[in-house]
């Protein structure tokens, strides 16, 4: 059990650490869970838990980058709430077996997503310049957009923030400080709410998922202070890494091993 709990706790350290400097902590905390015997449905549950209290202090920290953009807020924090618990409920309505046989393809999606967002956004960026006003997509489906993003991020959390970030460069935001506080807030709306299902339902497991988020405040605490000294691109290589390594592991444990 202490070997369990610590851990969890080195999992959650470094998870904290890697989401301040680069995102992408879910690739070490999701699969951590799983090692330690928590179900795939409660593991994805609890994962949204130990990762909201960082989402939450990130918006918090970014309050004034929103303030420009205040008339837009409660309509994105409406989508959210409404994409976040339609992602969850549909969650707890997948069985088990179901579930754990998607995780290596929704891990898939989310390592290709981090190996190749910052290229999506970029590209995205450059067609918003051209349609400043979103004109030919449509504020309509900017919405069903941003309400797709949140499904998947109450279905499952690892990723969110890249595409939330995709979704908001396609948008037309430029400035990266607004786009990281929408971001947060965004993910933040969608945990909490996915989060009150999953406390109705009984999904978290509340003692692994504590150790967790202890280990994700304290890494991220301890990043705060040292990101200037971490070589950015190296800790990016180390999450591509980690993340490659862990979905070729679950394609074996799923498909392969039986």
């Amino acid at each position: 059990m202490t070997l369990e709990l610590l851990f969890l706790f080195v999992a959650g350290f470094f998870g904290g650490v890697i989401n301040s400097i680069a995102g992408g902590g879910s690739f070490i905390t999701f699969p951590a869970l799983l090692f330690v015997g928590v179900p795939p449905i409660s593991a994805n549950a609890t994962n949204t838990f130990s990762s909201c209290a960082g989402y939450l202090s990130g918006a918090y920290a970014f309050r004034k980058d929103l303030v420009a953009h205040r008339a837009e807020l409660p309509r994105t924090v409406l989508v959210s709430l409404v994409g976040g618990i339609l992602g969850a409920w549909l969650l707890l309505q997948t069985p088990e077996s179901v579930f754990l046989e998607a995780v290596p393809w929704l891990l898939l999606f989310a390592t290709v997503l981090f190996i190749f967002g910052g290229r999506l956004n970029s590209a995205l960026k450059g067609l918003a310049s051209h349609h400043k006003h979103a004109s030919a997509v449509g504020g309509g489906v900017l919405l069903l957009l941003l309400l797709g993003v949140c499904v998947y991020g109450g279905f499952f959390n690892a990723g969110l923030g890249i595409i939330t970030l995709s979704y908001l460069a396609l948008a037309g935001h430029t400035n990266i400080n607004t786009m990281n506080g929408l971001k947060l807030l965004v993910s933040s709306a969608v945990s909490l709410i996915a989060i009150a299902l999953f406390i109705y339902d009984g999904a978290i497991a509340w003692y692994e998922g504590t150790i967790v988020l202890l280990g994700t405040l304290a890494g991220g605490y301890v990043a705060a202070h040292i990101s200037r000294k971490l070589p950015q691109a190296a800790v990016r290589a180390f999450v591509i890494f980690a993340s490659c390594g862990i979905t070729a592991y679950f394609f074996f444990d799923v498909y392969l091993r039986g």
